[in-house]
């Protein structure tokens, strides 16, 4: 037979599932998720019982760490040493658990997470409240089973005797699995307990009202109950952890932050840095200094404001940015009879009430075994002692101990424990007072043996007892709440002020596109000229916008889109640079452009309206309020149809008129209030009813028939005509005619189409930009004043074969309006 043919063929699927498998089973049980019972993880278990076993207790002198993670990796734990120290370290730490099951003596580490000396250095014995997990464990209270080389034996589990899987808390990773346990109050536990013992129905809401909710070491406030009261239902929910924290005031109108307590498990140095590398990076206006002045006195960060600074803005910043409050998720897993289970508060107490149960009855049984023997030691003494010449002269008369034994034995009927009691009798017990000592020893003997039947003959009288001794460890070892609680999660809202220095400046938006942000220092420097800004040649500025960096900018797009960009993002510029393109600042698909640009300061808090109005002569109106965003790409502003666009965005408070323009020279003026508030994403109403080939060059916002309004065509024609001639018409009509085209073979054209339209109440200033790239200037006081159907005179001096593509009108803004 060759070798090959010795081997049996092995999917490889099947070899590694049954490895894992195997593999994933131990680091479950024997790792990483503690026993429901006792909350300890089997390292935990080991260096507990390891330092019991070999009288390392708190009556004693302290022992070297190293000899204790000698004895335990020796005996019972056959992994590195650094696995069993770390362990160690854990256990004495009190700022990570509520009650340390070691007391530690040297350096063992730090809240700002310095590592502890090595095992050689430290010393350590098992805490007071540690004896209370390994009290009565010599009474046959739980299993022993062998050890890993089979040379001693070790608990399965500890007799436990409070609640230490919820007291003292445990997080960890196994496959597929994984354990994060708060630490809670001892006393809270402990009567959580009793009360469940007294009544085993009790409903969750009822074991709230006492245990109400973690309690951690580190103290600081929890916020939601919600989230409490999932995870004690199911064993999974979230809370926040925040920092205690108190803004005290100095001299000079200065305060100062100062945090007391920080969320469990956050490292102080770590969150000092962080707060310090806002304060250099000024991501947050106002701090000055950021200090650490803990020490014996406990733990005390300082941040230090700088004059005038909003303490509470920067105290909000800092909860949110930092890790002055965190979310702690629970996961409350626990092997339950080898089995990991996800539990609830009821389940875990219930688990270990039964744990104890059995506890105290196995002790019982071992204590009552106990106590019968001596009390059948006991009679036989004292039954003895009543004979005792007889007893004495049988002695006598016998060869040796052996033949005295049977002699007793045969005689006085004495069972061979008694006989051998007999023969090992001191002469001084002979005296009467020693006498009476036995007499009154078996009485109170029988009556103990009375006491231990009574408990394991009733359910009632067994719970007493763990009653009683649950309440004389909270008595003894109960500590008051450190953790507040408040039920509701306070929201975060950071002021824009906090991290922005509030400061004016003028945001440009070219019109291929080129946006910047300057300081009002560099426009003055710059000759402070609005129409010097730079652009490409070719270009030209048609926004011209003066802001604060607080401010927020809403861009609306042809498609019905909108961005919301806050000003202080945009990139800043002097006054003579181009800038940079929109595209670098906001995500702008290529084959959509922006068509209106408004300044807001609080959109949340406004009670102005949007109007939207299409080439196709739709009209929306909808309240600025609903286009509030956190998101930084597009968000629908509105719904457009095929083959239509937005040509116009303008904030309104409902009171005016609106006076739509077609490029065919009809008009329609209407009242705005008659277009009513709808969804963000809705198409919006007619607003003129267009005829084929017609569409919209303008919609201006009139009142009170005041000014007039200025029309002018492609080739550069233009008039105004007094508002007064337009009439108020219902929504939707066909409008009435605005201007008039001169047509024929002799006639000079006065153009094909209208290119804009402006409502004037004062004279302004217009740029008109041809199709070739020419900029014709002209004022509105230029234009005659006419009727309606009027061909207007020619304004700007277009060229033969040119038109107007585009028009601005006062395109350098003294003042805008703010949505707000």
């Amino acid at each position: 037979m060759s070798m090959l043919e010795q081997f049996l063929p092995a999917f490889l699927e099947e070899v590694v599932g049954d490895r894992f498998g195997r593999y994933s089973k131990y680091i479950i049980q024997d790792r990483a998720i503690p026993d429901v019972r006792d909350g300890l993880k089997p390292v935990q278990r080991r260096i507990l019982y390891a330092m019991y076993d070999s009288g390392n207790t708190p009556d004693k002198q302290y022992r070297k760490s190293a000899k204790t993670v000698g004895d335990v990796m020796g005996n019972y734990h056959p992994h590195g040493d650094s696995s069993i120290y770390e362990g160690m370290v854990r256990m004495a730490q009190p700022w990570k658990m509520g009650h340390p099951l070691i007391d530690g003596h040297g350096n063992w580490g730090s809240q700002d997470d310095d590592p502890a000396a090595a095992m050689r250095y430290t010393e350590a014995r098992l805490s007071p409240i540690a004896m209370e997990l390994l009290r009565d464990i010599d009474k046959r209270t739980v299993l022993f089973k062998d050890n890993f080389d089979n040379t001693t034996k070790e608990p399965v589990v500890l007799p436990s005797r409070y609640p230490n899987l919820l007291v003292n808390g445990t997080s960890g990773i196994s496959a597929g699995f994984a354990t994060e346990i708060p630490p809670h109050n001892l006393r809270e536990v402990i009567d959580a307990c009793v009360a469940l013992m007294n009544n085993p129905e009790l409903s969750l809401e009822e074991l709230m009202a006492v245990v109400k909710g973690p309690d951690f070491p580190t103290g600081g406030i929890i916020m939601g109950d919600e989230g409490i009261r999932e995870a004690y239902a199911t064993g999974r929910g979230r809370i926040y952890l925040r920092a205690k924290t108190a803004i005290e005031d100095l001299r000079g109108g200065k305060q100062q932050l100062v945090i007391t307590e920080i969320p469990y498990q956050v490292v102080k140095a770590r969150l000092v840095t962080a707060i310090e590398n806002i304060r250099l990076e000024k991501k947050v206006e106002g701090i000055a200094e950021v200090r650490d002045e803990s020490g014996r006195a406990g733990l005390r960060i300082v941040v230090e404001f700088k004059k005038d600074a909003d303490a509470q803005g920067i105290l909000a910043y800092l909860f949110k940015k930092t890790d002055l409050q965190v979310t702690y998720n629970f996961n409350m897993v626990a092997i339950v009879n080898k089995t990991p289970m996800q539990l609830g508060l009821k389940q875990i107490l219930s688990a270990y009430i039964d744990h104890q149960k059995e506890v105290v009855t196995f002790r019982t049984q071992y204590e009552l075994e106990k106590a019968e023997d001596r009390a059948h030691v006991l009679e036989g003494l004292v039954k003895a002692l009543n004979l005792l010449d007889e007893v004495i002269a049988t002695i006598k008369a016998s060869k040796n101990r052996a033949d005295a034994q049977d002699n007793l034995i045969a005689k006085f009927g004495f069972t061979a424990r008694q006989a051998d009691a007999i023969l090992t009798l001191q002469l001084y017990r002979l005296t009467n007072l020693e006498i009476t000592t036995l007499e009154k020893e078996l009485k109170e003997t029988l009556k103990k043996i009375s006491h231990l039947k009574s408990i394991l003959a009733s359910e009632k009288k067994l719970v007493g007892v763990i009653r009683d001794e649950l309440l004389e460890i909270r008595s003894k070892y109960g500590i008051d709440r450190r953790s507040d609680l408040r039920g509701e999660i306070e929201e975060l809202k950071v002021n824009l002020e906090v991290l922005v220095q509030p400061e004016d400046v003028l945001v440009t938006l070219s019109h291929d596109g080129y946006v910047k942000r300057t300081s009002m220092l560099s426009f003055t420097r710059s000759g402070g000229e609005r129409q010097g800004g730079g652009v490409k040649e070719g270009d030209f500025i048609r926004e011209l916008l003066e802001v604060n960096t607080i401010d927020n900018l809403l861009l609306f797009t042809r498609k019905g889109q909108y961005y919301l960009l806050p000003v202080h993002q945009i990139p800043e510029f002097k006054w003579k640079d181009i800038g940079t393109a929109i595209v670098n600042v906001v995500p702008i698909p290529k084959d959509d452009s922006i068509v209106s640009v408004i300044p807001v300061r609080d959109i949340a808090a406004s009670t102005a309206s949007l109007v939207f109005v299409t080439r196709k002569g739709q009209v929306k109106r909808t309240e600025l309020k609903e286009y509030a965003t956190t998101r930084s790409t597009a968000v629908a502003a509105c719904k457009v149809t095929d083959g239509d666009e937005v040509i116009r965005v303008t904030v309104s408070d409902g009171s005016k008129q609106i006076l739509l323009v077609t490029k065919h020279g009809m008009s329609i003026r209407f009242v705005e209030s008659e277009v009513n508030p709808m969804g963000r994403v809705a198409t919006g109403v007619r607003g003129i009813q267009l005829k084929d080939g017609d569409e919209l060059v303008a919609a201006e916002w009139v009142a009170e028939d005041e000014g007039e309004m200025l029309v002018v065509s492609d080739i550069g024609y233009a008039k105004r005509t007094l508002l007064l001639d337009y009439p108020i018409q219902g929504r939707g009509g066909k409008g009435v005619q605005t201007f008039e085209f001169k047509e024929g073979k002799r006639v000079r054209s006065n153009g094909s189409v209208l290119a804009a339209a402006f409502y004037c109440r004062n004279p302004i200033d217009m740029v008109a930009v041809t199709a070739a790239g020419a900029k014709l200037a002209a004022n509105s006081e230029k234009a005659p004043i006419e009727d309606r159907k009027d061909v207007g005179k020619q304004l700007f001096p277009v060229e033969k074969n040119d038109v107007i593509a585009h028009m601005l009108a006062n395109p350098v803004n003294e003042i805008n309006q703010k949505a707000d």
